[in-house]
Protein backbone atom coordinates (compact mmCIF):
# COMPACT_ATOMS: atom_id res chain seq x y z
CA UNK A 1 0.00 0.00 0.00
CA UNK A 2 2.66 2.28 1.34
CA UNK A 3 4.89 1.25 -2.10
CA UNK A 4 1.84 2.46 -4.37
CA UNK A 5 1.29 5.13 -2.54
CA UNK A 6 5.02 6.41 -3.41
CA UNK A 7 4.54 5.66 -6.77
CA UNK A 8 1.53 7.82 -7.46
CA UNK A 9 3.21 10.55 -5.41
CA UNK A 10 6.21 10.33 -7.72
CA UNK A 11 3.98 10.10 -10.69
CA UNK A 12 2.69 13.91 -10.02
CA UNK A 13 5.91 14.87 -8.70
CA UNK A 14 6.31 18.55 -10.48
CA UNK A 15 9.95 20.07 -11.28
CA UNK A 16 9.79 23.61 -10.56
CA UNK A 17 10.16 24.35 -14.56
CA UNK A 18 7.15 22.79 -15.05
CA UNK A 19 5.19 24.17 -12.49
CA UNK A 20 6.44 27.87 -13.73
CA UNK A 21 5.31 26.67 -16.83
CA UNK A 22 2.14 25.41 -15.94
CA UNK A 23 1.69 28.73 -13.69
CA UNK A 24 2.47 30.58 -17.28
CA UNK A 25 -0.60 28.68 -19.20
CA UNK A 26 -2.97 29.79 -16.40
CA UNK A 27 -2.21 33.54 -16.66
CA UNK A 28 -2.24 33.23 -20.73
CA UNK A 29 -6.11 31.68 -20.83
CA UNK A 30 -6.81 34.40 -18.66
CA UNK A 31 -8.37 36.39 -21.42
CA UNK A 32 -10.25 33.41 -22.29
CA UNK A 33 -12.60 33.29 -19.61
CA UNK A 34 -13.83 36.90 -20.44
CA UNK A 35 -14.34 36.50 -23.90
CA UNK A 36 -17.73 36.93 -25.08
CA UNK A 37 -20.40 34.54 -26.96
CA UNK A 38 -19.18 35.08 -30.25
CA UNK A 39 -17.42 32.10 -31.84
CA UNK A 40 -19.64 29.44 -33.69
CA UNK A 41 -18.64 26.16 -32.87
CA UNK A 42 -18.67 27.31 -29.47
CA UNK A 43 -21.88 28.45 -29.64
CA UNK A 44 -23.28 25.14 -31.14
CA UNK A 45 -21.67 23.13 -28.77
CA UNK A 46 -22.84 25.10 -25.78
CA UNK A 47 -26.21 24.90 -27.67
CA UNK A 48 -26.32 21.00 -27.30
CA UNK A 49 -25.17 20.94 -24.42
CA UNK A 50 -27.89 23.16 -22.76
CA UNK A 51 -30.34 20.64 -25.18
CA UNK A 52 -28.97 17.71 -22.75
CA UNK A 53 -28.88 19.68 -19.70
CA UNK A 54 -32.92 20.04 -20.60
CA UNK A 55 -33.32 16.57 -21.63
CA UNK A 56 -33.63 17.13 -25.59
CA UNK A 57 -32.18 14.16 -27.13
CA UNK A 58 -28.72 14.37 -29.15
CA UNK A 59 -29.24 13.87 -32.97
CA UNK A 60 -32.52 12.89 -33.30
CA UNK A 61 -33.63 16.42 -31.66
CA UNK A 62 -30.94 18.54 -31.66
CA UNK A 63 -27.87 17.96 -34.51
CA UNK A 64 -24.01 18.30 -35.02
CA UNK A 65 -22.12 16.19 -36.76
CA UNK A 66 -19.18 14.92 -34.04
CA UNK A 67 -18.98 12.41 -31.06
CA UNK A 68 -21.56 12.87 -28.23
CA UNK A 69 -18.18 13.71 -25.43
CA UNK A 70 -17.94 17.33 -26.43
CA UNK A 71 -21.38 18.14 -26.10
CA UNK A 72 -21.65 16.40 -22.75
CA UNK A 73 -18.98 18.37 -21.37
CA UNK A 74 -20.63 21.51 -22.45
CA UNK A 75 -23.85 20.14 -21.10
CA UNK A 76 -21.57 19.91 -17.38
CA UNK A 77 -20.22 23.35 -18.26
CA UNK A 78 -23.79 25.13 -18.90
CA UNK A 79 -22.32 28.20 -19.71
CA UNK A 80 -19.22 29.79 -21.66
CA UNK A 81 -16.82 30.93 -18.84
CA UNK A 82 -16.96 27.33 -17.18
CA UNK A 83 -16.28 25.79 -20.50
CA UNK A 84 -13.01 27.68 -20.69
CA UNK A 85 -12.53 26.69 -16.84
CA UNK A 86 -12.99 23.22 -17.88
CA UNK A 87 -11.02 23.66 -21.18
CA UNK A 88 -8.31 25.24 -19.30
CA UNK A 89 -8.02 22.37 -16.69
CA UNK A 90 -8.16 19.72 -18.83
CA UNK A 91 -4.99 21.34 -21.54
CA UNK A 92 -2.92 21.96 -17.56
CA UNK A 93 -3.47 17.95 -17.51
CA UNK A 94 -2.89 17.22 -21.51
CA UNK A 95 0.78 19.21 -21.01
CA UNK A 96 1.47 17.59 -17.81
CA UNK A 97 0.65 14.32 -19.36
CA UNK A 98 3.30 15.03 -22.94
CA UNK A 99 5.77 16.56 -20.02
CA UNK A 100 5.59 12.64 -18.52
CA UNK A 101 5.30 10.77 -22.54
CA UNK A 102 8.82 13.05 -23.18
CA UNK A 103 9.93 11.76 -19.85
CA UNK A 104 9.90 8.55 -20.78
CA UNK A 105 10.77 8.93 -24.05
CA UNK A 106 13.60 10.65 -23.19
CA UNK A 107 14.65 10.24 -19.52
CA UNK A 108 18.07 11.42 -19.73
CA UNK A 109 17.65 14.15 -21.67
CA UNK A 110 16.44 17.03 -19.54
CA UNK A 111 16.90 20.01 -22.21
CA UNK A 112 14.83 17.58 -24.89
CA UNK A 113 12.06 17.51 -22.34
CA UNK A 114 11.91 21.12 -21.42
CA UNK A 115 11.85 22.33 -25.00
CA UNK A 116 8.89 19.93 -26.49
CA UNK A 117 7.19 20.51 -23.31
CA UNK A 118 7.03 24.29 -23.68
CA UNK A 119 6.62 24.19 -27.39
CA UNK A 120 3.89 22.42 -27.09
CA UNK A 121 2.18 23.97 -24.18
CA UNK A 122 2.28 27.28 -25.90
CA UNK A 123 0.73 25.78 -29.43
CA UNK A 124 -2.01 24.30 -27.54
CA UNK A 125 -2.40 27.87 -25.70
CA UNK A 126 -2.06 30.66 -27.44
CA UNK A 127 -4.97 31.98 -30.52
CA UNK A 128 -2.73 31.14 -33.50
CA UNK A 129 -3.67 27.63 -33.71
CA UNK A 130 -6.90 28.13 -31.48
CA UNK A 131 -5.93 26.65 -28.33
CA UNK A 132 -7.78 29.94 -26.55
CA UNK A 133 -11.18 27.99 -28.13
CA UNK A 134 -13.38 25.26 -26.91
CA UNK A 135 -12.64 22.29 -29.76
CA UNK A 136 -12.68 18.95 -29.72
CA UNK A 137 -8.98 18.59 -30.76
CA UNK A 138 -7.41 20.35 -27.30
CA UNK A 139 -9.60 18.02 -25.61
CA UNK A 140 -8.76 14.42 -27.75
CA UNK A 141 -5.45 15.09 -27.77
CA UNK A 142 -4.75 14.28 -23.65
CA UNK A 143 -6.50 11.00 -23.67
CA UNK A 144 -4.23 9.96 -26.90
CA UNK A 145 -0.64 10.91 -25.29
CA UNK A 146 -1.53 9.09 -22.62
CA UNK A 147 -2.36 5.90 -24.14
CA UNK A 148 1.16 6.11 -25.78
CA UNK A 149 2.68 6.50 -22.17
CA UNK A 150 1.18 3.44 -21.04
CA UNK A 151 2.00 1.94 -24.52
CA UNK A 152 6.10 2.92 -24.13
CA UNK A 153 6.08 1.60 -20.61
CA UNK A 154 9.01 -1.26 -20.39
CA UNK A 155 6.52 -3.92 -19.15
CA UNK A 156 3.28 -3.70 -21.28
CA UNK A 157 0.42 -6.38 -20.68
CA UNK A 158 -2.81 -6.82 -22.28
CA UNK A 159 -4.74 -4.83 -19.52
CA UNK A 160 -2.39 -1.85 -19.95
CA UNK A 161 -2.71 -2.05 -24.05
CA UNK A 162 -6.92 -2.46 -23.35
CA UNK A 163 -6.71 0.63 -21.32
CA UNK A 164 -4.62 2.32 -24.08
CA UNK A 165 -7.43 1.48 -26.69
CA UNK A 166 -10.31 2.81 -24.16
CA UNK A 167 -8.11 5.78 -24.49
CA UNK A 168 -7.58 6.21 -27.61
CA UNK A 169 -11.47 5.82 -28.06
CA UNK A 170 -12.52 8.20 -25.67
CA UNK A 171 -10.67 10.49 -28.14
CA UNK A 172 -12.52 9.42 -31.08
CA UNK A 173 -15.45 10.11 -29.25
CA UNK A 174 -13.98 13.74 -28.97
CA UNK A 175 -13.31 13.66 -32.83
CA UNK A 176 -13.42 10.81 -34.72
CA UNK A 177 -10.06 11.32 -36.84
CA UNK A 178 -8.58 10.64 -33.69
CA UNK A 179 -8.33 6.95 -34.45
CA UNK A 180 -5.63 7.99 -36.98
CA UNK A 181 -3.25 7.66 -33.88
CA UNK A 182 -4.06 4.71 -33.15
CA UNK A 183 -2.24 2.49 -36.20
CA UNK A 184 0.96 4.41 -34.43
CA UNK A 185 0.55 2.07 -31.53
CA UNK A 186 0.59 -0.85 -33.75
CA UNK A 187 3.78 0.73 -35.73
CA UNK A 188 5.93 1.09 -32.30
CA UNK A 189 4.91 -2.96 -31.98
CA UNK A 190 5.78 -3.94 -35.67
CA UNK A 191 9.62 -2.01 -35.33
CA UNK A 192 10.04 -3.63 -32.33
CA UNK A 193 8.67 -7.20 -33.22
CA UNK A 194 10.30 -10.64 -33.97
CA UNK A 195 9.13 -12.18 -37.11
CA UNK A 196 8.85 -15.56 -36.11
CA UNK A 197 5.77 -17.50 -35.05
CA UNK A 198 5.66 -16.09 -31.42
CA UNK A 199 6.49 -12.83 -31.95
CA UNK A 200 3.45 -12.80 -35.46
CA UNK A 201 1.14 -14.35 -33.01
CA UNK A 202 2.06 -12.12 -29.99
CA UNK A 203 1.81 -8.65 -32.08
CA UNK A 204 -2.00 -10.28 -33.23
CA UNK A 205 -3.10 -10.39 -30.09
CA UNK A 206 -1.55 -7.07 -29.20
CA UNK A 207 -3.43 -5.23 -32.30
CA UNK A 208 -6.69 -7.33 -31.26
CA UNK A 209 -6.97 -6.41 -27.65
CA UNK A 210 -6.64 -2.82 -28.86
CA UNK A 211 -8.68 -2.86 -31.19
CA UNK A 212 -11.34 -4.49 -28.51
CA UNK A 213 -10.28 -1.01 -25.89
CA UNK A 214 -10.89 1.26 -29.00
CA UNK A 215 -14.24 -0.64 -29.95
CA UNK A 216 -16.12 -1.18 -26.79
CA UNK A 217 -16.48 2.74 -25.86
CA UNK A 218 -18.01 3.45 -29.39
CA UNK A 219 -20.13 0.18 -29.19
CA UNK A 220 -21.65 0.93 -25.94
CA UNK A 221 -22.50 4.43 -27.53
CA UNK A 222 -24.40 3.02 -30.27
CA UNK A 223 -26.20 0.25 -27.54
CA UNK A 224 -26.87 3.46 -25.60
CA UNK A 225 -28.45 5.53 -28.68
CA UNK A 226 -30.29 2.57 -29.61
CA UNK A 227 -32.02 2.78 -26.60
CA UNK A 228 -32.88 5.87 -26.77
CA UNK A 229 -34.07 5.35 -30.09
CA UNK A 230 -31.69 7.38 -32.25
CA UNK A 231 -29.39 4.55 -33.33
CA UNK A 232 -30.17 5.66 -37.17
CA UNK A 233 -29.19 9.35 -36.35
CA UNK A 234 -26.06 9.10 -34.12
CA UNK A 235 -24.29 6.85 -37.37
CA UNK A 236 -25.06 8.87 -39.77
CA UNK A 237 -24.61 12.60 -37.94
CA UNK A 238 -21.24 10.94 -35.61
CA UNK A 239 -19.59 9.38 -38.38
CA UNK A 240 -21.40 9.18 -41.73
CA UNK A 241 -21.94 12.64 -42.03
CA UNK A 242 -18.26 13.16 -41.49
CA UNK A 243 -16.77 11.16 -44.74
CA UNK A 244 -18.89 13.54 -46.50
CA UNK A 245 -16.14 16.15 -45.25
CA UNK A 246 -13.06 14.43 -47.40
CA UNK A 247 -12.21 17.21 -49.73
CA UNK A 248 -15.35 19.39 -49.07
CA UNK A 249 -13.18 22.14 -49.37
CA UNK A 250 -13.33 21.35 -52.95
CA UNK A 251 -17.19 21.48 -53.88
CA UNK A 252 -16.33 21.59 -57.77
CA UNK A 253 -15.23 18.12 -57.50
CA UNK A 254 -18.11 16.41 -55.95
CA UNK A 255 -19.36 15.51 -59.27
CA UNK A 256 -16.12 14.27 -60.50
CA UNK A 257 -15.13 10.22 -60.77
CA UNK A 258 -14.22 8.71 -57.39
CA UNK A 259 -10.76 8.60 -58.11
CA UNK A 260 -10.37 11.99 -59.57
CA UNK A 261 -12.22 13.42 -56.79
CA UNK A 262 -10.28 11.45 -54.17
CA UNK A 263 -7.13 11.69 -55.73
CA UNK A 264 -5.70 14.18 -53.56
CA UNK A 265 -6.73 12.03 -50.48
CA UNK A 266 -5.17 8.75 -51.89
CA UNK A 267 -1.64 10.75 -52.83
CA UNK A 268 -1.85 11.90 -49.35
CA UNK A 269 -2.54 8.21 -48.04
CA UNK A 270 0.41 6.58 -50.29
CA UNK A 271 2.91 9.02 -48.67
CA UNK A 272 1.76 8.15 -45.55
CA UNK A 273 2.12 4.44 -46.72
CA UNK A 274 5.39 5.38 -48.40
CA UNK A 275 7.13 7.00 -45.32
CA UNK A 276 5.83 3.91 -42.72
CA UNK A 277 7.66 1.52 -45.08
CA UNK A 278 10.82 3.28 -45.24
CA UNK A 279 10.66 3.92 -41.48
CA UNK A 280 9.71 0.30 -41.10
CA UNK A 281 12.97 -0.49 -43.78
CA UNK A 282 15.34 1.50 -41.60
CA UNK A 283 14.36 1.02 -38.30
CA UNK A 284 17.38 -0.81 -37.32
CA UNK A 285 19.47 1.74 -37.79
CA UNK A 286 17.40 4.73 -36.63
CA UNK A 287 16.18 5.07 -32.73
CA UNK A 288 12.82 3.09 -31.90
CA UNK A 289 11.60 6.99 -30.39
CA UNK A 290 12.51 9.14 -33.54
CA UNK A 291 10.67 5.94 -36.09
CA UNK A 292 7.60 6.28 -34.09
CA UNK A 293 7.55 9.93 -33.64
CA UNK A 294 8.07 10.19 -37.46
CA UNK A 295 5.17 8.23 -38.43
CA UNK A 296 2.94 9.13 -35.71
CA UNK A 297 3.43 12.44 -37.12
CA UNK A 298 3.01 11.43 -40.76
CA UNK A 299 -0.60 10.03 -39.17
CA UNK A 300 -1.44 12.82 -37.82
CA UNK A 301 -0.82 15.00 -40.83
CA UNK A 302 -3.01 12.76 -42.84
CA UNK A 303 -5.82 13.57 -40.60
CA UNK A 304 -5.76 17.26 -40.00
CA UNK A 305 -5.85 17.63 -43.94
CA UNK A 306 -8.94 15.13 -44.24
CA UNK A 307 -11.26 17.61 -45.49
CA UNK A 308 -8.55 19.95 -46.76
CA UNK A 309 -10.27 22.63 -44.53
CA UNK A 310 -8.02 25.53 -43.15
CA UNK A 311 -9.05 25.91 -39.77
CA UNK A 312 -6.48 26.19 -37.65
CA UNK A 313 -7.50 24.02 -34.46
CA UNK A 314 -7.05 20.91 -37.12
CA UNK A 315 -3.53 21.14 -37.11
CA UNK A 316 -3.18 20.84 -32.53
CA UNK A 317 -3.63 17.18 -33.58
CA UNK A 318 -0.19 17.14 -35.10
CA UNK A 319 1.22 19.26 -32.32
CA UNK A 320 2.37 16.47 -30.05
CA UNK A 321 4.89 14.75 -32.44
CA UNK A 322 5.69 18.06 -33.91
CA UNK A 323 6.93 19.46 -30.40
CA UNK A 324 8.52 16.28 -29.62
CA UNK A 325 10.66 16.60 -32.95
CA UNK A 326 11.67 19.86 -32.17
CA UNK A 327 12.85 18.99 -29.09
CA UNK A 328 15.33 16.47 -30.86
CA UNK A 329 16.28 18.87 -33.44
CA UNK A 330 17.44 21.77 -30.85
CA UNK A 331 18.89 19.06 -28.18
CA UNK A 332 19.84 15.74 -29.88
CA UNK A 333 23.37 15.55 -30.51
CA UNK A 334 23.11 13.03 -33.12
CA UNK A 335 22.55 11.86 -36.98
CA UNK A 336 18.81 11.55 -36.23
CA UNK A 337 18.98 15.42 -35.27
CA UNK A 338 19.43 16.26 -38.80
CA UNK A 339 17.33 13.44 -39.95
CA UNK A 340 14.14 15.33 -37.96
CA UNK A 341 14.39 18.06 -40.40
CA UNK A 342 12.45 15.93 -42.85
CA UNK A 343 8.98 15.03 -41.19
CA UNK A 344 9.29 18.45 -39.62
CA UNK A 345 9.49 20.41 -43.20
CA UNK A 346 6.53 18.39 -44.04
CA UNK A 347 4.67 19.13 -41.28
CA UNK A 348 5.26 22.97 -41.83
CA UNK A 349 4.69 22.35 -45.71
CA UNK A 350 1.16 21.37 -44.96
CA UNK A 351 -0.31 24.51 -43.14
CA UNK A 352 1.64 26.60 -46.22
CA UNK A 353 0.67 24.48 -49.26
CA UNK A 354 -3.32 24.01 -47.61
CA UNK A 355 -3.35 27.91 -46.52
CA UNK A 356 -4.18 27.39 -42.94
CA UNK A 357 -5.49 29.98 -41.40
CA UNK A 358 -4.05 31.41 -38.43
CA UNK A 359 -4.73 33.91 -35.39
CA UNK A 360 -2.88 36.97 -34.11
CA UNK A 361 -1.75 36.34 -30.79
CA UNK A 362 -0.23 39.70 -29.54
CA UNK A 363 -3.41 41.79 -30.93
CA UNK A 364 -5.39 39.17 -28.57
CA UNK A 365 -3.60 40.00 -25.38
CA UNK A 366 -3.12 43.63 -26.39
CA UNK A 367 -6.97 43.66 -26.62
CA UNK A 368 -7.56 42.19 -22.94
CA UNK A 369 -4.70 44.72 -21.49
CA UNK A 370 -6.49 47.28 -22.69
CA UNK A 371 -10.07 46.51 -21.68
CA UNK A 372 -8.45 45.60 -18.13
CA UNK A 373 -6.32 48.82 -18.06
CA UNK A 374 -9.67 50.81 -19.43
CA UNK A 375 -7.84 52.09 -22.61
CA UNK A 376 -11.37 50.25 -24.22
CA UNK A 377 -14.75 50.21 -23.43
CA UNK A 378 -16.51 47.31 -22.89
CA UNK A 379 -18.48 47.53 -25.63
CA UNK A 380 -15.36 48.11 -27.87
CA UNK A 381 -13.64 44.92 -26.71
CA UNK A 382 -17.44 43.62 -27.48
CA UNK A 383 -17.45 44.83 -30.86
CA UNK A 384 -13.71 43.45 -31.18
CA UNK A 385 -15.14 40.11 -31.81
CA UNK A 386 -17.02 40.72 -34.70
CA UNK A 387 -19.69 43.23 -35.29
CA UNK A 388 -22.93 40.89 -34.11
CA UNK A 389 -22.06 39.93 -30.82
CA UNK A 390 -23.68 43.20 -29.21
CA UNK A 391 -26.57 42.71 -31.64
CA UNK A 392 -26.53 39.15 -30.71
CA UNK A 393 -26.82 40.09 -26.48
CA UNK A 394 -29.58 42.53 -27.48
CA UNK A 395 -31.66 40.11 -28.87
CA UNK A 396 -31.25 37.35 -26.57
CA UNK A 397 -31.59 39.29 -23.52
CA UNK A 398 -35.55 40.36 -25.53
CA UNK A 399 -36.00 36.95 -26.12
CA UNK A 400 -35.25 35.87 -22.83
CA UNK A 401 -37.94 38.57 -21.31
CA UNK A 402 -40.78 37.38 -24.02
CA UNK A 403 -40.81 33.84 -23.67
CA UNK A 404 -40.62 31.24 -20.96
CA UNK A 405 -37.85 28.60 -20.93
CA UNK A 406 -40.20 25.97 -22.99
CA UNK A 407 -41.30 28.62 -25.60
CA UNK A 408 -39.79 27.51 -29.02
CA UNK A 409 -37.51 30.26 -31.04
CA UNK A 410 -36.44 30.13 -34.96
CA UNK A 411 -33.37 32.30 -36.07
CA UNK A 412 -32.40 32.07 -39.43
CA UNK A 413 -28.56 33.58 -40.21
CA UNK A 414 -25.95 32.51 -39.40
CA UNK A 415 -26.37 33.32 -35.18
CA UNK A 416 -26.15 30.24 -33.36
CA UNK A 417 -25.22 32.70 -30.68
CA UNK A 418 -29.05 33.32 -29.81
CA UNK A 419 -29.59 29.86 -28.96
CA UNK A 420 -26.75 29.36 -26.93
CA UNK A 421 -27.21 32.99 -25.18
CA UNK A 422 -31.30 32.69 -24.65
CA UNK A 423 -31.18 29.16 -23.58
CA UNK A 424 -34.18 28.71 -26.20
CA UNK A 425 -34.51 25.90 -28.95
CA UNK A 426 -36.14 25.64 -32.30
CA UNK A 427 -38.94 23.24 -33.33
CA UNK A 428 -36.33 21.18 -35.58
CA UNK A 429 -32.86 19.84 -34.58
CA UNK A 430 -30.59 21.90 -36.52
CA UNK A 431 -29.37 25.04 -34.68
CA UNK A 432 -27.71 26.62 -37.80
CA UNK A 433 -28.14 27.61 -40.88
CA UNK A 434 -25.58 25.86 -42.67
CA UNK A 435 -27.03 22.44 -41.14
CA UNK A 436 -30.07 23.05 -42.80
CA UNK A 437 -28.53 23.95 -45.62
CA UNK A 438 -26.40 20.58 -45.69
CA UNK A 439 -28.40 18.08 -44.46
CA UNK A 440 -31.88 19.66 -44.99
CA UNK A 441 -33.70 21.68 -47.19
CA UNK A 442 -36.35 25.05 -47.10
CA UNK A 443 -39.27 22.96 -47.81
CA UNK A 444 -38.74 20.56 -44.66
CA UNK A 445 -38.06 23.32 -42.56
CA UNK A 446 -41.17 24.81 -43.52
CA UNK A 447 -43.08 21.55 -42.74
CA UNK A 448 -41.26 21.25 -39.14
CA UNK A 449 -42.50 25.04 -38.89
CA UNK A 450 -45.52 24.54 -39.72
CA UNK A 451 -46.79 22.20 -37.35
CA UNK A 452 -44.95 23.24 -34.60
CA UNK A 453 -44.68 27.25 -34.96
CA UNK A 454 -42.16 28.77 -32.45
CA UNK A 455 -43.65 31.59 -30.76
CA UNK A 456 -40.36 34.09 -32.48
CA UNK A 457 -38.93 34.20 -34.81
CA UNK A 458 -35.86 36.17 -35.87
CA UNK A 459 -34.73 36.69 -38.95
CA UNK A 460 -30.74 38.31 -38.78
CA UNK A 461 -29.21 40.75 -41.77
CA UNK A 462 -26.76 37.76 -42.57
CA UNK A 463 -29.43 35.06 -43.42
CA UNK A 464 -29.86 34.00 -46.81
CA UNK A 465 -32.69 34.22 -49.35
CA UNK A 466 -35.61 32.16 -47.68
CA UNK A 467 -38.65 33.68 -49.66
CA UNK A 468 -40.99 30.26 -48.13
CA UNK A 469 -39.91 31.29 -44.77
CA UNK A 470 -41.23 35.02 -45.47
CA UNK A 471 -44.34 33.52 -46.50
CA UNK A 472 -44.60 32.09 -43.18
CA UNK A 473 -44.20 35.15 -41.76
CA UNK A 474 -46.41 37.37 -43.33
CA UNK A 475 -49.16 35.09 -42.61
CA UNK A 476 -48.83 33.63 -39.36
CA UNK A 477 -46.29 36.46 -37.57
CA UNK A 478 -46.00 40.46 -36.76
CA UNK A 479 -42.83 42.08 -36.14
CA UNK A 480 -42.65 43.24 -32.92
CA UNK A 481 -38.91 44.74 -32.36
CA UNK A 482 -35.91 45.25 -34.74
CA UNK A 483 -32.30 45.11 -32.81
CA UNK A 484 -30.21 46.29 -35.14
CA UNK A 485 -31.68 44.50 -38.20
CA UNK A 486 -32.53 41.51 -36.23
CA UNK A 487 -36.14 41.50 -36.95
CA UNK A 488 -38.05 39.69 -34.35
CA UNK A 489 -41.37 38.47 -35.28
CA UNK A 490 -43.83 37.16 -32.83
CA UNK A 491 -47.07 34.31 -33.59
CA UNK A 492 -50.19 35.59 -33.94
CA UNK A 493 -52.88 34.24 -31.36
CA UNK A 494 -54.61 31.23 -32.48
CA UNK A 495 -57.41 32.45 -33.30
CA UNK A 496 -55.80 35.09 -36.10
CA UNK A 497 -53.51 32.20 -37.40
CA UNK A 498 -55.63 31.94 -40.99
CA UNK A 499 -52.85 29.94 -42.92
CA UNK A 500 -50.24 27.62 -42.46
CA UNK A 501 -47.65 27.14 -44.80
CA UNK A 502 -47.49 23.58 -46.16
Amino acid sequence: MKKNFRNVLAFFHTPNWLFVLLSSVVVLRIPSFFEPYSYGDEMIYLTLGNAVRKGIGLYNSVHDNKPPLLYLTAAVAGNLFWFKVILALWSLVTIFIFWKLANRLFLKNDALQKISTVIFATLTTIPLLEGNIVNSEVFMIGPTILAFYILLDKKVGYKKIFIAGLLFSVSALFKFPAAFDVPAAVFLWLITARFNKKGVVKLIKQTVVLIGGFATPIVLTFVCYAARGAFHEYLVAAFLQNFGYLSSWRPADTQKPFLVKNGPLLIRATIVAVGGLILFIKRRSLSKKFTFISFWLLLTLFAVTLSERPYPHYLIQSVAPGSLLLGMLFAYKNIEQVLTIIPLTLAFFVPVYYKFWHYPTTTYYLRFINLVSKNITKEDYLNSFGGNTIRNYKTSHYINLATSENDKVFVWGDNTTIYALSKRFPPIKYVADYHIKDFSSNDEVISALSNDLPKLIVVTPDGSNFPELANLIQNNYFQIEDIQGAKIYKLLSSENIHYIAP
